[in-house]
């Protein structure tokens, strides 16, 4: 479908008249910039997902809904957790959550989206200041519009200025709370944040320190609980997704009571939000006791990523990776989709990322290594890149 230029004014005879003209000249001038985005159907070799254990499909998980839904866990809520959609598996899946991830809480939330949504809208106050990574998830930057008060960005994984603007708030009279809102592992770089620093920049503030692990619960920290699962001494906040290494859906808020006891009484994201399935529930619960039963999962997801690094090395003469996510940045809106649609055509499902996602001149392809692919699979995208060095190169990768 194209979106040609919109023009007002009277109907032609025999024409219909457009309903929408200003939306569809939106969409025309997207189209132009090859920023228009279309629904794809999955197809092909899974490079793309998030699934990095592959326990989306797993039989695993398929034989705890079964078993979950024989026990008489309901498949819906029936309304928000503050009426009657509180159940049992949910509170459940919190108190383990909470152990597993060595928090006093946990909250169940729909997404990370929402749960990012609630935690900066709700939990800082007028007088504090939030600052987070540059590069951070658009749902931080959601959350913070919603909320009064101050914010600000700190250059990407760099302790030393958000230091410096803390002390320069401090100096211009801030006396609030200081929230500092990372990534552990970010979803578009791949790249993990210097986390250690971060704690010790915490501690000498006294911020309250807020995680996302979304992109390393499963994959990364002892037995897939995340990087910040061995963090002590500081006021700690955690964010674990689902629906990424676990293989189901919702999220996880865990942090120490007073947070998450907040979050339940005011955030506006998780009272009038219908609850999350009670089966989605079971479902996470049967999650993490496979990733605290079956190592093997995360010493595969493991070696399918050293793989992959090692590949992009041999063959295409790409380095600097850190973890399962790989950005191989174009540059160019247009260039960035015509190689996605190459490696579609190959049978490989990656898929192009252009701005507002990015920042503008970054497109790229985002190459994630899920469990749903091979060592042999990854060995072949590689060799498709490879053969394609008219669209892909060290050089215009640098």
């Amino acid at each position: 479908m194209s979106y040609p230029s919109s023009t007002s004014g009277s109907r032609e005879p025999g024409r219909p008249q457009r309903r929408y003209p200003a939306q569809e000249a939106d969409l025309a001038a997207l189209a132009a910039r090859n920023r228009l985005r279309r629904l794809q159907p999955a197809r092909g070799l899974d490079f793309s997902s998030n699934d990095y254990l592959g326990l989306a499909t797993s039989g695993r998980l398929r034989r705890a809904a079964r078993d979950a839904l024989e026990r008489g866990v309901p498949v819906g809520s029936g309304g928000s957790r503050l009426l009657r959609g509180n159940h049992a598996e949910h509170e459940a899946l919190e108190q383990e959550a909470a152990q597993f991830f060595g928090a006093e809480a946990a909250l169940f939330m729909g997404g990370g989206f929402q749960a990012n949504q609630a935690i900066f809208a709700t939990l800082p106050r007028a007088d504090d200041l939030v600052l987070y990574d540059a590069l951070i998830h658009a749902s931080v930057h959601e959350g913070v519009r919603l909320r009064r008060g101050q914010a600000a960005a700190f250059a990407h994984n760099d302790p030393d200025d958000a230091e410096n603007r803390i002390r320069t708030w401090r100096r211009d009279g801030g006396r609030g709370q200081i929230w500092l809102a990372i990534e552990s592992v970010y979803s578009m770089e791949g790249d993990v944040a210097p986390l250690e620093s971060f704690v010790g920049l915490a501690r000498r503030h006294d911020a309250v320190l807020v995680v996302d692990e979304a992109h390393a619960t499963g994959v990364h920290g002892v037995a897939g609980a995340g990087f910040a699962r061995h963090c002590a001494d500081v006021r700690l906040l955690t964010l674990h997704t689902c629906g990424k290494g676990l293989g189901a859906a919702g999220a996880l808020v865990c942090g120490d009571r007073p947070l998450v006891d907040l979050l339940v009484t005011r955030a506006r994201p998780f009272i009038f939000a219908t609850a999350p399935s009670p089966l989605a529930a079971a479902i996470v619960r049967a999650a993490l006791r496979l990733l605290g039963d079956e190592p093997e999962l995360q010493a595969s997801a493991r070696r399918r990523i050293a793989h992959a690094h090692a590949e992009a090395g041999r063959l295409c003469g790409l380095d600097g990776f850190a973890t399962q996510i790989m950005p191989l940045i174009v540059g160019e809106d247009a260039a960035t989709m015509q190689l996605a649609a190459c490696l579609q055509s190959s049978g490989f499902d990656v898929r192009g990322i252009r701005p507002p996602t990015v920042p503008a001149g970054t497109s790229r392809l985002r190459v994630s290594i899920t469990g749903n692919v091979s060592e042999a699979d990854i060995t072949r995208l590689f060799e498709t890149l490879a053969s394609r060095p008219d669209l892909l190169s060290p050089e215009a990768l640098s």
